[in-house]
């Protein structure tokens, strides 16, 4: 459990390093993309980490695996996309690209405290 806990935390670090750098820069600049990349790879760990101590069969329906599918879907595109607009986007795809960070780090902030409270609660 504790090291599941630490990767989505790094997750929750990198992930936000990286949006809160970008949106107040308002560029988009490589290393923020190596943060979104990082983020997203410490989410995935966590994630699999906590798979592999669940001890109820997968179920998407739940709120909780269903919200965490749904940021874990958006932080890839979210990077993909950061990534395109880093290396072959226009200076008006990079400049505008911080408009929908938010977004996707307020979705993914939703199972993160969710899973938060689901382990304290027991």
């Amino acid at each position: 459990m504790t090291a599941a806990a630490v990767l989505i935390t790094l997750a929750l670090i990198f992930y936000s390093l990286g949006v809160w750098a970008e949106r107040i820069v308002r560029y988009l600049k490589p290393w923020h993309v190596a943060a979104f990349w990082t983020g997203f790879a410490f989410d995935v760990s966590g994630t699999w980490a906590m798979h592999r101590m669940a001890t109820e069969p997968f179920d998407i329906l739940k709120p909780h695996t269903l919200t965490g599918q749904i940021a874990l879907w958006l932080m890839l595109a979210h990077a993909i996309w950061a990534t395109w607009a880093s290396h072959r986007g226009s200076e008006e795809a990079r400049r505008g690209f911080h408009r929908y960070s938010l977004f996707v780090w307020l979705v993914w902030l939703v199972p993160y405290f969710g899973g938060m409270y689901l382990g304290m609660s027991g």
